[in-house]
């Protein structure tokens, strides 16, 4: 998504500040609509991603606790079990994983590329 993000025109956006739009309207309104065929491609990518590694890990590895099991599998197997509190408090350190390493990898992204055009 960051790719197709990129490839949008700055000047376009650029020109929606100069007309007072805020930074959530010009992505709303501008931002996402026009990068909207490369946020669809990303998001099957990571769903097929996703379904791959749960796939391969259950198949080869496959579902010990303590020994092989991943927090996918844990969330797959809470869920089974009908304890979907466990399955929620495993989702929402996933999400805290990722939200974490979107934000660094954003902060240092953004440091790299400040730097090479300074």
């Amino acid at each position: 998504m960051r790719g197709t993000f990129d490839q949008v025109d700055e000047s376009i956006l650029q020109a929606a500040r100069t007309l007072g739009m805020s930074e959530f309207k010009i992505f709303r309104k501008i931002l996402l609509p026009l990068s909207l065929p490369g946020v669809a491609a990303a998001v099957v990518l990571s769903f097929a991603r996703a379904l791959g590694e749960f796939g391969a890990t259950i198949m080869v590895a496959g579902n010990i606790p303590g020994k092989t099991q991943t927090m996918a599998l844990a969330v797959y197997t809470a869920m089974q079990a009908g304890n979907r509190e466990l399955a929620f408090i495993w989702v929402g350190i996933i999400f805290a994983i990722s939200l974490v390493i979107l934000l660094l990898m954003n902060l240092f992204f953004y440091r790299f590329s400040y730097r090479r055009e300074s």
